[in-house]
């Protein structure tokens, strides 16, 4: 059947729209270094997720899960690529069909011929081999970029993964914000808090959460990037660290180290946000600290315990310190749970509501002391007082 050249020509225009389309999305995704907000990516990044979300529904184990979801930013990658390649390509087939001889059938074979440098076919006139040159040029740029893209994205990926995997230590796998509070004061039980190594620690997750929210809205597909450990999560790490934060300035506001840990908190109300804003979500420009949390007191006062058995410096009745606490989470909490719930992070106490029915996971933690032996009274006490530090800064005096 012959198709009339006016059909041949508007399929040419779209062919020409289909190429700009894909130039765009390449260039906006990656080139320039901000969030572009590109809908040919997000759509496919909505496509993988759902193929990688029925997979993982298929078992009912949160640790298998685990392994069919570290695939999926692997997908969205292979995804994005196939999805530039196949648009140019149908785009260079439509805007070649009305400059070659034999019809669809030819325009295909040329197409392919040059945007995968295979030149089986050199079709003669000055327009066709403006069209084959263009299209040599848009897949190689294509394949370039993105070989290119990939340390980029493993970099920041490594420089996100460190202090996550060094927080296990201090939070317990999978972290939790109480969990950091205790194990820092009970220091591995060498008988001296450790409370004021917190200042640095909230200065060093304010620069890592500026890091990720620049990172993570510019290259989207490292949101999914999934921890090397199954049980540790970048968002659930945050998160226990803005709330050992918030825990911190409203238990002990004598002891806290105000200023860090009030940067920390902004930083990492930020950084969730910037986030989510780039995966779609509909987040306010400022944090309510008047808002509602839905973590409960009765779960609030089971952090508290926890933080007395180690004999943490707890200033304030649990009453009175709750409102202040619920001040702070207010700012991130729905952000952080409709994170951990898009990821589909790991069920950590404290982190909200998840697609799969798992129950909250609890840090696992050591048997306390030394497993051989005791530590030495006589030491302890020493090491107390050599590292006492006077009642006016709000520190507990060494008993």
């Amino acid at each position: 059947m012959t198709v009339p050249l006016t059909a041949r020509d508007a399929a040419a225009v779209i062919g020409v729209l289909l190429i700009l389309v894909t130039w765009t999305s390449v260039i906006v995704t990656l080139v320039v270094p901000r969030p572009g907000g590109d809908r040919l990516v997000r759509w496919v990044a909505r496509i993988v997720s759902v193929v990688f979300r029925l997979a993982a529904s298929m078992t009912s184990s949160y640790m298998r899960r685990d392994r069919v979801l570290a695939r999926e930013a692997a997908g969205i990658l292979l995804g994005q690529l196939v999805a530039w390649l196949g648009t140019a390509f149908v785009g260079f087939m439509l805007l070649m069909w009305p400059l070659v001889r034999g019809g669809i059938g030819t325009a295909f074979a040329t197409a392919g011929s040059s945007m995968f440098s295979l030149g089986f076919l050199e079709p003669s006139g000055a327009a066709p081999a403006v069209a084959v040159f263009a299209a040599a040029v848009t897949g190689l740029v294509i394949l370039t970029l993105q070989i290119a893209y990939l340390p980029t994205l493993y970099a920041a990926f490594n420089r996100r993964e460190t202090p996550v995997s060094l927080l296990g230590a201090r939070a317990g796998v999978p972290t939790w914000g109480p969990e950091l509070l205790a194990r820092t004061h009970y220091a591995l039980g060498t008988g001296v808090s450790a409370l004021d190594t917190l200042g640095d620690l909230y200065a060093r997750w304010e620069n890592w959460a500026a890091d990720v929210a620049e990172s993570h809205t510019t290259y989207l597909p490292l949101v999914r990037f999934r921890s090397p450990r199954p049980l540790s999560s970048w968002v659930i790490a945050l998160l226990a660290v803005l709330d050992s934060a918030a825990l911190f300035l409203a238990l002990s506001p004598g002891s806290a180290p105000v200023v860090p840990a009030r940067l920390c908190l902004r930083s990492g109300f930020v950084c969730f946000r910037e986030v989510a804003r780039g995966m779609g979500f509909d987040v306010q420009e400022e944090p309510d600290a008047e808002g509602q949390i839905s973590l409960s007191y009765e779960e609030f006062l089971e952090a508290v315990e926890r933080l007395r058995k180690v004999d943490f410096p707890i200033e304030r009745d649990p009453a009175d310190a709750w409102p202040d606490f619920v001040g702070w989470r207010a700012t991130y909490e729905e952000t952080a749970y409709a994170l951990a719930f898009e990821v589909d992070a790991v069920p950590a106490l404290w982190s909200g509501p998840r697609r799969f029915p798992d129950p909250p996971i609890p840090p696992a933690r050591p048997p306390a002391g030394h497993p051989l032996r005791a530590p030495d009274p006589r030491v302890v006490r020493q090491n107390q007082q050599a590292h006492a530090t006077p009642a006016h800064h709000g520190e507990p005096e060494a008993r």
